[in-house]
């Protein structure tokens, strides 16, 4: 006799399954959008041609779309049409591609989806621009919505975009100015904090509300979607966090990578309350070392996390706060019930994943 327990396990494979199959539905349509409708090819110019050649390798790559796929999916839950959606979908998509290549310079990382980082494969001032380049593309990209749209949602649009490339540079520079700082005193609090701002608007937040201006949501829903997706987003780069420590070659980038880039986690906020002073004094010295020493020691940091089982806090963590976005989600008014349950389906997903 299969249990209760079993049962849901399989159920939940199963609606995992149906997930990831329209996920990747939509990221062949947003794809298509992107590298046969957006982005240049052609250039009788050399360096302009590698340019292009540069442009179009991060978006080439094999990838998820989570966030796109969030975008459509919102916007088809709040009764919009999937057609209406798509252009705004592979803007984001072009926004992911361009914050990823100068991510990857800022924290010298050295993978990107499985291979070198755009920046290990030129130099990093060509990989710079070639991301400034999918920047400004982006925001020309948005104007063409007045076409389909009209000018008052494709403002509305435009102005969503823009406040979540702030509060996403804003994160960024708050995670950056605490390794830069070489900032130990930080809290789970101050964690949440820059998460919300750097991961939170632009994977969940966005996303569910770009859908659902696009779809003429009322107020009181975009509003709950800031709520919802703040902690969607927080457990999923939570999650993030914890597969960067135990996850395999799927994950795409270099295990333990976090720690060679000396990003303040989660994981090692939680580890600095737990360890001892010498210990919390050790740790602080091998980030202070240059990325190759702290690749030789940084095992010793890996010993403690196992040690205080940092990395199951975390993922309780996850599974808390995503819990809570769904309990904020089942509050909104939708339209499309199936569509519905797909988002409800993405906050399950986002602490399952394995990449």
């Amino acid at each position: 006799m299969v249990s209760a327990q079993t049962g849901e396990k399989e159920r939940m494979t199963l609606e995992t399954k149906k997930l990831l199959s329209e996920m990747a539905r939509v990221k062949t349509a947003v794809d298509k959008v992107v590298l046969d409708e957006l982005l240049p090819k052609e250039s009788k110019v050399p360096e302009v041609r590698l340019l292009y050649k540069m442009m179009r390798d991060y978006p080439s790559r094999p990838a998820k779309g989570m966030r796109p796929f969030i975008c459509v999916t919102g916007c088809k839950a709040f009764g919009g049409k999937e057609e209406d959606v798509m252009l705004t979908a592979a803007c984001l998509e072009i926004f992911q591609n361009w914050i990823l290549i100068h991510d990857d310079i800022e924290d010298s990382s050295e993978m990107r989806r499985g291979m070198p980082a755009l920046h290990k494969m030129y130099d990093w001032t060509l990989a710079l621009n070639a991301g400034d380049a999918l920047h400004a593309l982006m925001w020309g990209s948005l104007l063409r919505n007045k076409e389909r749209l009209g000018m008052t949602k494709t403002l509305a649009v435009f102005e969503e975009f823009s406040t979540m490339v702030s509060k996403t540079t804003e994160g960024q520079h708050i995670e950056l100015g605490w390794v830069v700082g070489d900032r130990w005193d930080l809290t789970e609090a101050d964690y949440f904090d820059m998460c919300t701002k750097k991961t939170s608007w632009y994977t969940a937040i966005s996303p569910l509300r770009l859908g659902g201006i696009i779809a003429g949501a009322d107020e009181r829903s975009l509003e709950l979607m800031v709520e919802a997706g703040m902690k969607l987003g927080v457990g999923f780069q939570i999650h993030d966090d914890v597969l960067n420590l135990s996850g395999d070659s799927k994950y795409g980038k270099e295990i333990g990578d976090d720690l060679l880039e000396g990003k303040r986690t989660l994981i090692l906020i939680h580890l600095l309350t737990r360890c001892s002073t010498s210990e919390r004094h050790e740790v602080a010295r091998i980030f202070r070392l240059p990325r190759d020493e702290r690749r030789r020691q940084v095992g010793y940091v890996m010993e403690l996390i196992q040690r205080h089982d940092a990395i199951g806090y975390a993922k309780k963590t996850a599974v808390s706060v995503v819990k809570e976005a769904k309990a904020l989600l089942a509050r909104a008014r939708w339209k499309s019930k199936d569509a519905a349950e797909r988002i409800d389906s993405i906050a399950h997903y986002a602490i399952e994943r394995d990449w």
